[in-house]
């Protein structure tokens, strides 16, 4: 392809050259010593700016994988603590168990697993996870899944009578609803 392009009456204008792809400073020269010198020192001032933005956008890069880094170690190990502190009631489950093995005091193993019961709700309270009351309490289907329903003289419409799983709050938020049976008038009436 030809490095020349036409003007209108014939001539020939050669080709603009394309731009270098680094930008290099080319000492200037002028007969006047003071803005000699003060070039020289802009030119000083721009090689330590790009010298310290050079740095910064090092120093990003390295703030950013050390943030993702942490976040994936955040993430593979979110739940150490939590189950660090469930560890003790599997311990008390396998202790129960050898237990029983040896013994056939059944009323002791019921305990052991009263107390392993106790201590697995009480760690999961310790990080906001609670179970709540349903039985007697309205149907609210934000908390409730009705399994059934059952015909109870002495519950009105719609109240929870009985409670097939328990329902489960973390921090005021739902994290299983109650799995439940309610009440509904006869249909005698």
């Amino acid at each position: 392809m030809s490095k020349h392009r036409f003007k209108g009456d014939g001539g020939q204008v050669p080709e603009p050259a394309e731009a270098p792809e680094t930008e290099e400073l080319i000492p200037v020269k002028t007969d006047q010593p003071e803005c000699n010198e003060l070039l020289a020192q802009k030119e000083e001032e721009l090689k330590k700016s790009q010298d310290r933005l050079l740095r910064f956008a090092a120093e990003m890069e390295n703030t950013k994988k050390r943030i993702e880094r942490e976040k994936a170690d955040g993430i593979a190990f979110a739940n150490e603590t939590l189950i660090r502190d469930l560890l003790p009631v599997v311990d008390n489950l396998e202790r129960a168990l050898e237990h029983s093995e040896k013994e056939a005091d059944f009323q002791s193993l019921l305990d052991g697993v009263r107390m392993t019961l106790k201590g697995f709700l009480d760690g999961l309270a310790k990080y906001g996870c609670v179970p709540f009351e349903s039985v007697g309490t309205t149907f609210d289907p934000n908390y409730h899944e009705a399994v059934m329903q059952q015909e109870d003289p002495e519950y009105p419409d719609r109240t929870v009578i009985r409670e097939f799983q328990k329902g489960y709050t973390l921090k005021d938020r739902l994290i299983r609803p109650a799995m439940v049976v309610v009440s509904k008038v006869s249909d005698d009436s």
